[in-house]
């Protein structure tokens, strides 16, 4: 028997009786203005700007500042750029391998001055160039470790950890030499004068082992890969420590009036406890005096941990869909073997859109990195129609997907195809089009389709798409005997509807159309 529904706080459907009386508590606690906030961000669009091979030229922070522009041009409304803070590779670290906080490109540390993407006055710039041409910038923060300690220290009573249950022990405790001592030499002091030592982390890695500190403990509200996935890499901080607390809030705010980002992209969340985010947040938010956008890498394909991290979190962030994406990656190996109908099922775009961010891929799923969950090229427009086409869920282009990417990497060469001019093209329909009634046509293994009726100021859509042979699918417009056209070029001929607003909207074997009032 199929239960009744209502709609909910965020306008979601919830089971009547079952509702999820957690979830509809949680929904109902978040403010108002908050919800419309989000719907604001609705018609926005952050592009990726880095993927893992980006070239180490330092000229990084220049080269998309002088792209703000074109992009603002183009319909994209926000930036996620790379972490700027130095790592302990120097020049030729991502950003995530983190080391000093406080430097941005500015000291000579770690063989270098500048980071692999320039120098501090370069990032600021960058920024100040997206603001002049109205674009948000949403810096990528990492707190959850320290990489490329500055000194060894002999630690007392350290024991191992088996990897795949953190908590067991194994062995006895021990005395150790371990690099756990950060005194950033190169900074000298200035913006703070904290020294990490051992006893602001909880854990280290060292020689292929985790050593934990005696009377120290993994934190709670993490997620339960390995039981407790609360060390990740590095010397982990130890947020029970009030010291730590106290910097990286102190940090937080000292980025806020050095920067202005207009949010943050926040690194490696399930590995921090949860409920620490609902006071930093807060905190940030206090501070810079506005709603700061946020958004947590929760890397897992599970939505229940997914929705209950929001429900920890009080809807403080949004987190990606990564459910989504991996939706994506089966269905583009799959073939016609996909059923297409279920393609939004079990993803946060589906349960809680509101809190969404979609992607098709990122750094981590691309081709030979650690989470490589490739979605193959030809399913890359259905994909992007999907999260750009939608008046729900905040999309998020990956910047190897827009402007194609060449790398070599662990013997092999590495080509990504540019979907620039398809991407281009939703992003105009996505301002145009994404409008007024939508209806869903979810209902068929091979294809399937949605249609937005348009308003007032804004035109009629059809979208079709299959992963199987040339099809066509009735499907209702709302509007009688008008004419369509499919700017994708992939179905020539025009398409009218009929008395009652419907017609076959057509597309070809694998591909999507996207049918326009004309």
């Amino acid at each position: 028997m199929i239960k009744p529904t209502f709609l909910d706080f965020f306008g979601i459907p919830c089971e009547i009786g079952t509702v999820n009386d957690e979830r509809g508590k949680f929904l109902k606690e978040i403010r108002i203005e908050k919800k419309e906030n989000l719907v604001d961000q609705l018609r926005g669009t952050m592009i990726q700007s880095f993927h893992r091979y980006t070239p180490n030229s330092g000229n990084f922070w220049n080269e998309w500042a002088g792209r703000m522009g074109e992009l603002r041009e183009t319909g994209f409304t926000a930036l996620w750029l790379p972490p700027a803070t130095k790592g302990h590779a120097g020049t030729w670290d991502v950003g995530y391998g983190i080391y000093d906080l406080f430097d941005c490109g500015e000291f000579n540390q770690k063989g270098t001055t500048r980071t692999k993407y320039g120098t501090k006055d370069e990032y600021r710039k960058c920024i100040e160039a997206a603001h002049d041409n109205g674009l948000q910038i949403y810096a990528d923060v990492v707190l959850n470790h320290k990489m490329g300690a500055d000194n060894n220290q002999r630690v007392q009573n350290v024991i191992a950890v088996d990897p795949r249950d953190r908590n067991r022990t194994i062995g006895n405790y021990h005395d150790r030499e371990l690099w756990t001592c950060f005194s950033f030499p190169g900074r000298g002091g200035t913006y703070s004068s904290m020294k990490w030592e051992w006893w602001h982390f909880d854990a280290t890695k060292e020689h292929g082992n985790i050593y934990k500190f005696k009377d120290k403990q993994f934190e709670t509200n993490v997620d339960e890969e390995n039981v407790n996935y609360d060390f990740l890499m590095g010397c982990d901080l130890d947020f029970d420590h009030e010291q730590v607390r106290g910097e990286v809030h102190y940090w937080g705010k000292w980025y806020l009036d050095t920067f202005t980002p207009d949010g943050f992209r926040i690194d490696a969340v399930k590995h921090i406890r949860s409920f620490f985010f609902k006071h930093w947040l807060d905190d940030m938010r206090s501070h810079a005096q506005k709603d700061l956008f946020a958004v947590g890498e929760y890397w897992s394909s599970d939505l229940g941990r997914l929705l209950r991290y929001l429900h920890e979190t009080g809807g403080r962030m949004h987190l990606f869909d990564v459910p989504l994406h991996y939706n994506f990656h089966h269905a583009s190996r799959s073939g016609a073997g996909y059923d297409m109908g279920s393609i939004l099922n079990g993803t946060l775009l589906k349960e809680t859109p509101l809190l969404a961010v979609t992607i098709v891929e990122n750094h981590d799923t691309q081709p030979l990195q650690s989470l490589e969950t490739v979605v193959e090229p030809w399913f890359k427009p259905l994909a992007y129609a999907i999260i750009l086409l939608r008046d729900e869920g905040y999309p998020c282009v990956f910047a190897a997907d827009y402007d194609g990417a060449y790398y070599e990497d662990k013997g092999y060469e590495i080509w990504m195809d540019s979907h620039k001019w398809m991407i281009d093209l939703f992003l105009d329909a996505r301002r145009k089009y994404t409008f007024g009634q939508r209806r869903d046509y979810f209902d068929h293994h091979h294809i399937i389709g949605w249609t937005f009726q348009g308003d007032d100021n804004h035109g009629s859509m059809a979208v079709v798409m299959t992963n199987a042979g040339d099809d066509a699918k009735w499907m209702e417009i709302g509007k009688p005997y008008t004419s369509y056209r499919d700017i994708t070029n992939h179905v020539d001929e025009t398409v009218e509807t009929n008395e009652l607003g419907r017609a076959p909207f057509r597309t070809r074997g694998g591909k999507v159309s996207v049918w326009v009032e004309e």
